[in-house]
């Protein structure tokens, strides 16, 4: 029985060994600078909104994340990047003026409605991102300028 047991931890500890060789093409586009991109469209949005989205919203809804050191270990690698691929889908904060009028007045509600409801940013995210979760008071200095933009 031990025999079985230590040939099975060998097997799985092989697989995992294995896979991490696969590692998918990161999310990072590093010196680019995007014209179409939230920041850039809005010159007057304070700091301290830009300093708390780029936290908290940016790593995962950009073309830009900043992967920490865990994110490379399998599988956990294989989750990042499909939380990130979707979270692109829905929205990409560097091509925000490429989308319409009208899909901008939507995600802006979105945004706001996401980020009043503590939806977002992920508490999956914010459990290994600490300085990305929101307090009260910079949820409602976000979607106060938020409201401004509708």
């Amino acid at each position: 029985m031990k025999k079985v047991l230590k040939i099975f931890v060998a097997i799985v500890l092989l697989i995992f060994i294995a896979i991490q060789f696969y590692q998918p093409a990161p999310n990072v586009d590093k010196g680019q600078v995007y014209k179409t991109d939230f920041i850039k469209t809005y010159k007057t949005m304070p700091v301290e909104v830009k300093t708390l989205l780029q936290t908290s919203c940016y790593n995962c809804h950009s073309n830009n994340t900043n992967y920490e050191w865990y994110d490379y270990i399998q599988p956990a690698r294989s989750l990042v990047d499909k939380h990130i691929k979707d979270a692109k889908e829905d929205l990409n904060f560097n091509e925000w003026a490429a989308y319409s009028g009208r899909k901008q007045e939507r995600l802006i509600n979105s945004i706001k409605k996401q980020i009043e409801t503590k939806k977002m940013p992920m508490s999956s995210y914010t459990l290994m991102h600490k300085n990305a979760k929101l307090s009260d008071q910079q949820i409602k200095l976000i979607t106060d300028w938020l409201e401004k933009q509708e």
